[in-house]
């Protein structure tokens, strides 16, 4: 774990409110569905995929999923240009399938208050650092957890 500087981000994305149930039905598609429009408007992909997710999950999450991108989105039907904001971040690397997520994400939020820090904002987020279907062992996984720290 470590404390980075981040810079601002444009990216193309799709945001929800829906069960927490439903995460995995939702990221199958908005991947594909966002890198289709990125395509489409001639921008490129420029880091990896990400969901941030909009206050604490509980039993709804609000979340935004999607990727950077090398220029500003126009916004589609359900696509819509955003930012990762340019921050100070307490960072962590998760290894290993999604379900162990929560863990990291305790563990970074442990740390983060024992740094003497606290949240910054009420976004925080995860990068994909492995693809699933180029990577089928999900034991080697990689997550990069971001929270905006103050």
């Amino acid at each position: 774990m470590e404390i980075v500087d981040l810079p601002e981000q444009t990216t193309a994305t799709r945001r929800a409110r829906l069960p927490t149930a439903e995460l995995p039905a939702f990221f199958a598609a908005v991947y594909a569905d966002v890198m289709a429009a990125v395509v489409a408007q001639g921008l490129t992909a420029i880091g990896e995929p990400f969901a941030a997710y909009h206050g604490m999950p509980g039993e709804t999450v609000d979340v935004e999923a999607g990727m950077p991108v090398d220029g500003v989105m126009a916004d589609t039907d359900d696509i819509r240009a955003s930012t990762l904001p340019a921050c100070r971040a307490a960072v962590a690397i998760h290894v290993g399938p999604f379900e162990g997520l929560a863990d990291t994400w305790g563990e970074l939020m442990a740390w983060v208050g024992a740094q003497d820090l606290s949240p910054s904002g009420p976004v925080f987020w995860e990068s994909y650092l492995t693809d699933p279907e180029a990577e089928p062992d999900p034991s080697t996984w990689r997550t990069r957890l971001v929270i905006p720290v103050g």
